[in-house]
């Protein structure tokens, strides 16, 4: 049986694709377009979106005779439908604004590719570009609320769509992705428990008789990747930094969590450090740098003659820092994990992150596979970067330890209410401004928290929560009442995208 291969022309959702594909229970596996010679014997193709217009100089191309040789089915994304049209001997212009968000999706025929697909769909666009002349052997399949041609298909085996079925904006994205993969007919599956298998089989591959850093901070993706490379049986040291920027009693319970599961831990202090090399600096992407290249430091002087670093590096950390030089993807943000110094090792062969593939959810079910308690596994994501992300601006105690209180209140009375399991990700950070308020009778003039909650899948676009309003009230009363150095308290309702989940 074989696989589906998913070329990635550079969109920041091109592996959710192979992340739905997988759902969908089919093995999937992502290649760059000019590697179309080596993706062996697939069962199908699908070519990404991207943020290149076709009409510019450098635009990705595809050696479409090869892809034709494959026989299998095909389906272009916005930029890859754009690409079929053009190859199919049609032609695509520049739009005069972008469509970015939601649209409708009208079905020319409910068959096909869009069986059991409402007459009416909500999906999410992202393009500058749009389809001018179609080309042979052409049919519109789709339109949009305006009457505009969404959906092309050539033949009976090559597909585009100018949405993204792969983001939960798209509401019935998952179930189009399945008609063009019933298409193909009998495809690779993909079990968790065998992908756990190969990546093991990988480590040991790789790492040998080597010595292997583990940097661990007690959040899911750490964990699973330090519980990994233990069952993996490999000669691993892994070492928790308390960089002065985790939440409030982070470290006592790291050290009982990693205690619970027999992984061994080695703790160090290197608060001030880290506090000492961010004094003064606001910019965010050079504390990213400065807090990632420091991470290294701290490692190597804590270990010495360690050969690999192990990172519990997810796919949304490195299409968000673009961080391949083959990339084709824009750069959004850099992750701590994508610096200078980790890329220099990385081409070193120094570098080893087995879970770079997966999503966070993903990570969760390889971690409760392993035997991982379901109550470590269900904590909220927690940036590298610590608490610097959620201070914009410079970075101070002071405004840490407030950030501090705040978030643990938010945390406990969410836990208290039943609503820390129903959200993905929460937190309460800082707006570095001071504000006039009144605190007994007198005057204040004092900085303001921002509360944060949202619902995810994969960390690659989100939804803010709508948290009972008494719950918001009672956390506000809390705060504003029990933090010095509080006199308002704000609740951020921006979904991703626009905005990123994490302030910087």
């Amino acid at each position: 049986m074989n696989h589906v291969a998913v070329l990635d022309f550079g969109s920041q959702y091109t592996q959710l694709i192979v992340r739905r594909v997988r759902e969908l229970g089919y093995f999937a596996k992502l290649y760059l377009p000019e590697h179309l010679d080596a993706i062996g014997k697939p069962g199908a193709i699908i070519l990404s979106g991207g943020p290149k217009s076709t009409s510019d100089e450098d635009a990705p191309d595809i050696d479409f005779d090869l892809l034709k040789r494959y026989k299998v089915p095909v389906l272009g994304v916005c930029y890859g439908m754009q690409l079929l049209n053009i190859k199919f001997g049609g032609s695509v212009k520049k739009s005069n604004h972008r469509e970015y968000g939601q649209a409708g999706l009208f079905p020319v025929e409910q068959s096909g590719l869009y069986a059991e697909i409402s007459k009416e769909s909500q999906v999410w666009m992202s393009h500058s570009d749009t389809v001018d002349s179609l080309g042979d052997d052409c049919t519109v399949i789709a339109k949009n609320q305006h009457g505009t041609p969404v959906s092309l298909q050539w033949g009976d085996t090559f597909f585009g769509i100018q949405f993204h079925p792969e983001v939960t904006h798209s509401h019935e994205g998952t179930q189009i992705l399945k008609n063009f993969l019933d298409v193909a007919g009998e495809l690779a599956p993909f079990h968790i428990e065998d992908f756990k298998q190969e990546l093991i089989d990988g480590i040991r591959e790789r790492v040998g008789q080597k010595q292997v850093v583990c940097g661990v901070s007690g959040g899911v993706d750490s964990t699973v990747l330090a519980v990994l490379l233990h069952e993996a049986g490999v000669n691993v040291k892994a070492i928790y930094v308390d960089q002065g920027l985790m939440r409030k009693n982070e470290t006592e319970e790291v050290k009982k969590n990693f205690k619970r599961m027999g992984v061994p831990i080695q703790v160090v202090d290197a608060s001030e450090r880290f506090l000492t090399a961010l004094a003064g600096e606001g910019d965010p992407e050079k504390k990213r740098k400065i807090i990632g290249n420091m991470f290294i430091d701290v490692f190597w002087d804590a270990v010495g003659d360690a050969e690999m670093l192990a990172q519990g590096t997810l796919y949304p950390d490195v299409i968000e820092s673009a961080s391949n030089e083959n990339s084709k993807a824009s750069t959004i943000k850099t992750h701590h994990n994508r610096v200078d110094r980790i890329l220099e090792m990385q081409k070193e062969g120094k570098v080893l992150e087995p879970l770079a593939e997966l999503f966070k959810d993903e990570v969760r079910e390889l971690g409760a596979n392993m035997g991982i308690q379901q109550d470590i596994l269900d904590r909220h994501p927690f940036p590298g970067p610590g608490l610097a992300v959620r201070c914009p601006g410079v970075v101070t105690k002071e405004r840490l330890d407030i950030i501090r209180d705040c978030d643990d209140i938010f945390i406990s009375e969410l836990k208290e209410s039943g609503w820390y399991q129903k959200t993905w990700q929460a937190y309460a950070g800082l707006i570095p401004v001071k504000t006039v308020g009144v605190k007994g009778d007198e005057r204040s003039y004092e900085y303001a928290t921002n509360l944060r909650a949202v619902i995810s899948e994969d960390a690659m676009t989100a939804d803010w929560v709508d948290l009972p309003t008494p719950l918001l009230r009672k956390v506000s009363s809390r705060i504003l009442n029990e933090v010095s150095g509080i006199n308002r308290v704000l609740y951020d309702i921006s979904s991703k995208p626009p905005a990123s989940i994490e302030w910087e």
